[in-house]
């Protein structure tokens, strides 16, 4: 058996059972892609019960459970009739090459048998998988789930990352009422999404009315958002009715709203308040109907406490709020976002080649989808029929030189992060990977303790074996 100091085992403590009143913790198996049929797209299994797991070659992509054994079948050429095997070993998984033809990698590395940690990722053949330890989901959860079968989403918002999931399945209900929405998220993280899909899910009458904060101009914005009457001022030669009429009956998005002018939040506070709006220049008020969605990359809670933001405005805008997380805090979705990106800008179903999937696996995507969209688009234009490493934008390929996305990740970590990493370290390390303890000790729920751990990489396995 390998010493259990070089990889990450588990995140979970022995006496924190993974069956919890609020969901079920378990290990999971992402298949990311087929790099031979990547518009196949992806599979999520949970570990529920599992003790084996068995990888071979299959005439189509099955599943079958049985007893406390899980087999997955893949039709890839590449991989043979049984290349390998996920075996529990106490609480973690052993990976094990099970005398394959063209042999197993984890992260890109040659490997015999490995001690499966969060995050590694599995070659079989041309085919990737990502293992995730400790997720928790609802009860209800489906244990084998093929993309196929998930809901029917906008480009983006299909996703295997519960954190998110959970706050689709809450938007829907919401969606529904008149509850304002705010939108928090890195840029390129599908904010605008989320609007349009609220938007659509209320199913109201009006149109769908975009506004970039940032971009109205200073002297104009009261005029652009709230209209004015002719004559109000210079140039001023026509009643106009603004952004926020032009969505009465429909939904107001106010995209980076951290952006909007100071002199124009009283405005937008009243609209929220009273419902109404006054035009530059008039006299009297006009009723709206709208729906609100707000969104932003900043931080509105220190704005308003270094007062940059109205903190009554914020209170307004913030009914419910919408964490985007970036894509690589949601890589299990890595194989989702290639396949939809594909379908939508390939004409002819294209092939990826291992490498270039190394690499957008190893790649750190500061700009997050939207990056990813640009960098497949460009390499489909180079290359219509087979996506090669060298099709890729440069940024890409120097993300192939076999440095792990974990560490360069560890690297660019704020000093607020590095601070909570060596906190964490030395609790585990006290508590001997107790996570419960940790928690008490930090006034903290487990939930949160472990998704520190993950968001952090610590290696709770290699603390405890010090």
């Amino acid at each position: 058996m390998y010493p259990v100091s070089e990889s990450t085992l588990s995140t979970l403590s022995r006496d924190d059972p993974g069956d919890a009143a609020d969901g079920l913790v378990a290990d999971e198996l992402v298949l990311l892609l087929e790099c031979d049929r990547p518009l196949a797209s992806s599979a999520l299994h949970r570990l529920v019960d599992i003790d084996l797991v068995e990888i071979g070659r299959a005439t189509v992509r099955r599943f079958e459970r049985g007893g406390r054994r899980l087999q997955i079948g893949i039709p890839d050429a590449r991989i043979s009739s049984m290349h390998a095997s996920l075996r529990r070993e106490g609480c973690a998984f052993l990976l094990a090459d099970e005398g394959s033809k063209n042999g197993l990698s984890v992260n890109g590395v040659r490997v015999d048998r490995h001690f499966l940690r969060d995050g590694d990722v599995i070659e079989c053949g041309r085919t990737f998988f990502r293992f995730g330890v400790a997720r928790r989901r609802p009860r209800d959860a489906a244990l084998d789930l093929d993309a196929a079968a998930l809901a029917p989403a906008p480009l983006g918002l299909a996703t295997f990352h519960e954190p998110l999931a959970a706050q689709l399945r809450a938007l829907v209900e919401v969606a529904r009422t008149q509850l304002t929405v705010l939108i928090l998220g890195a840029s390129g993280t599908g904010k605008e999404l989320i609007a349009r899909a609220v938007h659509d899910l209320s199913r109201r009458q009006g149109a769908f009315v975009g506004v970039n904060c940032g971009a109205l101009a200073e002297n104009l914005v009261e005029a652009e958002l709230f209209g004015a009457r002719r004559g109000a001022f210079t140039g001023a030669s026509a009643d106009t009715p603004g952004l926020v009429r032009a969505s009465d009956q429909g939904t107001l998005f106010l995209d980076e709203i951290g952006d909007l002018p100071a002199r124009a939040q009283p405005a937008l506070l009243r609209i929220l308040q009273e419902r109404e709006v006054l035009s530059v220049g008039a006299t009297r008020p006009v009723g709206v109907d709208l729906r609100v969605v707000a969104a932003t990359h900043r931080d509105l809670d220190l704005m308003a406490r270094e007062e940059s933001f109205r903190a009554d405005l914020l209170a307004r805008v913030r009914g419910f709020v919408v964490r985007m997380p970036t894509l690589a805090e949601r890589l299990e979705d890595l194989g989702l976002l290639v396949a939809g990106l594909l379908q939508r800008h390939a004409g002819t179903p294209p092939t990826l080649s291992v490498e270039a999937m190394r690499a957008l696996l190893r790649y750190g995507w500061p700009l997050n989808v939207r990056e990813l969209e640009h960098a497949l688009r460009g390499a489909l234009a180079l290359s219509p029929a087979s996506i090669e490493l060298g099709h890729l934008p440069a940024s890409l390929r120097e993300s192939a030189d076999g440095t792990p996305a974990s560490v360069r990740r560890r690297a660019s970590l704020t000093p607020e992060q590095r601070q909570r990493r060596e906190q964490l370290c030395a609790l585990l390390t006290q508590h001997r990977g107790n996570i419960s303890a940790v928690a008490r000790e930090l006034g903290k729920d487990r939930v949160q303790i472990r998704r520190w751990i993950r968001q952090l990489e610590i290696s709770v396995a290699g603390l405890t074996a010090m």
